[in-house]
C-alpha cells in the first residue's frame, strides 16, 4: 500500500496525495507531533488537554467532562481510519450562538489524527462560522495548514486539481472541499459521504462542497455526493464564484432536528434549518444553495435530489444565474421543490427532467425559462455563463425537451416576476399548474413545437390572495423571530374598491400570454382587494394566439377547506376551490387573437373581452354560449372589444 505524500511550498503548504489504497495512514508534517501507534490518548473528567499541534495516536479516550483545546486562531478535527468524526455542535441557546464544534466524550479506536489547523472563520450577519475542511484551497493552490489531511482519503490532490478522493464525515458541520479567494480548481470523480447536521446553508457551514469569492472558478466533474443531516448541503455556490458541476449525482436526506429548535422553526437564515411551513413543505436539507452577488452555479448532465425541501436553490443572493442541462432535479420524499428563485436570479433549465413533490419553482422575483437542450441553446450558454464544456463535451449533449412533473404545482409566485415554456416542455402537475398570490406574475407559453400543459385538477391559473402567514419576533433566543403565525381566511363580500380598475390593464396584472398551444382547464381571479391584504384589486390579462382553451375563465372566490391555517395545517396552503363570481376588484381581462378558440364549458364573468377578426367563442357540443354585457345580452362578433360586467352562460 502507497502512503500519503506531502511537499510543502513557503506560505501555503501544498498539499499532494497520490494513495493508492482508500485507507492508507498519511505521513504528517516534519513539525506534527506523533504518539507511537499503540499509544492511547485519555482526557479525563474535568481536565482539558491542549493541543499546539497535530498528533496521531492509536486509541483517544474523552471521558464526560473532559475537554480538548486549541490555541485560538485555530481548529481542531478528529479523523480515525480516515473519517471525520466526534465533532458536535453546541446548543442552538447558547452565547456564542451554536455554532461551535467540540470532540465529544466517547473512545476512539484506530488510526486517530488530532488536526491543529488554522481558523478559516467565515462571517454571516453577525455570526462568526469556524469552518474546518478536508481541504482549503485559494488562488494560490491547496493551503494544508487550513486542510485536514487525514479526512482525504485515496487520489490525487495538486495546487490546481484533485481526482479520485473520497470524504467521509459522521461528525458535524464538517466541510469537504471549500475553494476560495479567486482560486481555479478541478475537481474530478470526488466521493463524498457525509452523515451528521451542518448549521447553516447561507453560509455553506457543513457542505460538502463550496465555491466562493470574486474570480473563483470550481469545476465539479463525476461528483458522487450523498449526505445525510440537516442543512449537510451538498454544493455550495457564493460571493460572485462560478461552479460547474457536471456528470454528477447529488442527493441530500433528511436529519434529525436539533431538541431545542423551535418545532415550527424560524424564517431568520443565521439558524434556518428546516423549510418554512408556509411554503406547505417539511424537510431540513435541501441539496444545494446558490448565494451572493452575481455568482453563477450551473449543472450539466447530473442527477440533484432532495429527501423533501428542495434540490436547487438561490437563496439570500442577488443576480444570480442557476441553470441546468440534461439533467434530472427531484423530490424523493413526496414533498418539496426543483427550484426555488429569489433576488432578480435568472434561472435557465434546457432538456430537463423534473419528478417533484410539490413544486417546479417557488418565485420570489426571478426569470425562469423551460425549454430544449438544442445545440444553438447550449453553446450561448456555454459562452455567456463560461460554462468550459470543450467541442467534445457540447457535441455528446443529445438534443432533449424539458418534462415536469409535480405532485401539486409547476409554480408558485410570492413575487413579481417571469416564466418562459417553449420547446417541446411538457408540464404536468397534480393541481394548478401555474399559483399566483397576488403578485404581478407572468407566464409566457409557445406550444409552436409541441410544448403542453396539463393541470391536474383542471385549473391552468390560480390569481389569489397570498394565505402565507407571516413570522413573529421572539426575545430571549439566538433567533430572531418564530414561524407561529396563522392564516384566517376572510369572509364576507369584499368592499368595491373606488381607486381600482378592473376594465384596462394595470401594472400589477398577472399575466398569462399563450401562443399556438392547446389548453383545456380553468383560469380564475379570486383576489378580494377593497383594503383585504393591503391591496385595492388586481386583474387577471390573458392573451391567446393561434390557441385552443377550453374551460372556466373567471373571476370567483376561492375557499380553503379550513378556516384557519396553523404550522399544523402546513399541507392547507394554496389549497382551494373556486366559485366564479361577479368581478369586484379582480378584473379578468381576455383577449382572443386571431386563429384561437375558447370553448366556455362554464359561467365565466370577465371585465374586459376582446375577440380579434378570426378568433371563436363556442360552447361544448350540443350547447349554446350567451354573453351578456351590464345585464345585456349581446352577440359575440369577432373583431369587436367589451368592457364592464361581463358573463358568459352555458346553456
Amino acid at each position: 500500500m502507497l502512503r500519503t505524500n506531502i511537499s510543502y511550498r513557503s506560505r501555503n503548504r501544498a498539499l499532494l496525495v497520490a494513495v493508492a489504497g482508500l485507507l492508507a495512514p498519511p505521513v504528517l508534517a516534519p513539525a506534527t507531533a506523533r504518539a507511537a501507534a499503540a499509544d492511547t490518548i485519555t482526557v479525563a473528567a474535568g481536565e482539558t488537554l491542549t493541543l499546539t499541534e497535530t498528533t496521531t495516536a492509536g486509541a483517544l479516550v474523552i471521558e464526560e467532562g473532559g475537554a480538548i483545546a486549541v490555541p485560538d486562531g485555530h481548529s481542531l478535527s478528529l479523523t480515525v481510519n480516515g473519517v471525520e468524526t466526534g465533532s458536535e455542535l453546541a446548543e442552538l441557546t447558547d452565547g456564542y450562538g451554536g455554532v461551535a464544534t467540540a470532540i465529544a466524550a466517547g473512545t476512539y479506536s484506530g488510526t486517530v489524527v488530532l488536526t491543529v489547523a488554522e481558523a478559516t472563520d467565515v462571517a454571516y450577519d453577525d455570526l462568526t462560522f469556524p469552518f474546518r475542511q478536508a481541504l482549503y484551497v485559494d488562488a494560490d493552490g491547496v493551503d494544508e495548514a487550513k486542510s485536514v489531511p487525514s479526512a482525504v482519503l485515496g487520489g490525487t490532490v495538486t495546487d490546481t486539481g484533485a481526482s479520485d478522493i473520497r470524504l467521509l464525515s459522521d461528525g458535524e458541520a464538517f466541510n469537504g472541499v471549500y475553494v476560495a479567494g479567486g482560486g481555479t480548481y478541478t475537481l474530478t470523480n470526488p466521493q463524498v459521504a457525509y452523515v451528521g447536521n451542518g448549521r447553516c446553508d447561507f453560509a455553506g457551514y457543513g457542505a460538502a462542497i463550496v465555491g466562493t469569492g470574486a474570480g473563483t472558478t470550481l469545476v465539479v466533474d463525476g461528483a458522487t455526493v450523498s449526505n445525510e443531516g440537516v442543512v449537510r448541503t451538498a454544493v455550495i455556490a457564493d460571493a460572485t464564484a462560478n461552479v460547474v458541476v457536471k456528470n454528477s449525482t447529488l442527493h441530500c436526506a433528511d436529519g434529525t432536528v436539533p431538541a431545542e429548535y423551535p418545532s415550527a422553526g424560524t424564517g431568520d437564515t443565521r439558524y434556518m434549518i428546516t423549510v418554512p411551513w408556509m411554503l406547505g413543505l417539511s424537510g431540513n436539507v435541501r441539496t444545494t444553495n446558490l448565494l451572493g452577488a452575481s455568482t453563477k452555479l450551473s449543472f450539466v448532465n447530473s442527477s440533484i435530489s432532495s429527501e423533501k425541501w428542495g434540490a436547487l436553490s438561490v437563496d439570500g443572493g442577488s443576480y444570480c444565474t442557476l441553470t441546468a442541462i440534461n439533467s434530472s432535479i427531484a423530490n424523493t420524499g413526496g414533498q418539496g421543490y426543483g427550484s426555488y428563485a429569489i433576488g432578480n436570479v435568472t434561472e435557465h433549465f434546457l432538456g430537463c427532467a423534473f419528478d417533484v413533490g410539490d413544486y417546479a419553482l417557488i418565485h420570489w422575483g426571478a426569470s425562469a425559462h423551460y425549454g430544449d437542450s438544442t445545440a444553438d441553446a447550449v453553446a450561448d450558454l456555454n459562452d455567456s455563463l463560461e460554462l468550459g464544456l470543450t467541442s467534445a463535451e457540447l457535441s455528446a449533449l443529445p438534443e432533449r425537451s424539458t418534462v415536469i412533473n409535480s405532485g401539486r404545482f409547476m409554480v408558485l409566485w410570492y413575487a413579481a416576476g417571469s416564466v418562459t415554456i417553449d420547446g417541446g416542455t411538457q408540464v404536468n402537475t397534480g393541481e394548478t399548474a401555474f399559483m399566483c398570490k397576488a403578485v404581478a406574475g407572468t407566464v409566457t407559453a409557445d406550444g409552436s413545437d409541441g410544448a403542453t400543459i396539463n393541470p391536474g385538477n383542471g385549473v391552468v391559473f390560480q390569481l389569489m390572495d397570498s394565505d402565507r402567514p407571516s413570522s413573529v419576533t421572539v426575545s430571549g433566543k439566538a433567533w430572531k423571530t418564530e414561524t407561529i403565525g396563522t392564516y384566517t381566511e376572510p369572509t364576507g363580500t369584499p368592499t368595491k374598491s373606488s381607486s381600482w380598475t378592473t376594465t384596462s390593464s394595470q401594472s400589477t396584472d398577472a399575466k398569462g400570454t399563450f401562443t399556438d398551444i392547446a389548453l383545456t382547464g380553468d383560469f380564475y381571479n379570486s383576489v378580494r382587494g377593497g383594503g383585504n391584504a393591503s391591496i385595492q384589486g388586481q386583474n387577471l390579462s390573458l392573451s391567446f394566439t393561434r390557441s385552443t382553451v377550453e374551460g372556466i375563465i373567471s373571476a370567483s372566490t376561492a375557499k380553503h377547506t379550513v378556516s384557519t391555517i396553523t404550522s399544523t395545517e402546513y399541507r392547507e396552503i394554496s389549497e382551494v376551490t373556486n366559485t366564479p363570481g361577479a368581478v369586484v376588484n379582480n378584473g379578468v381581462l381576455v383577449t382572443l387573437g386571431s386563429g384561437t378558440t375558447w370553448t366556455v364549458t362554464g359561467t365565466s364573468y370577465l371585465s374586459a373581452l376582446t375577440l380579434a377578426s378570426g378568433a371563436t367563442i363556442q360552447a361544448p357540443t350540443g350547447k349554446t354560449a350567451t354573453l351578456t354585457v351590464n345585464g345585456t345580452t349581446t352577440a359575440i362578433t369577432a373583431g369587436t372589444s367589451y368592457t364592464g360586467a361581463i358573463t358568459l352562460t352555458v346553456a
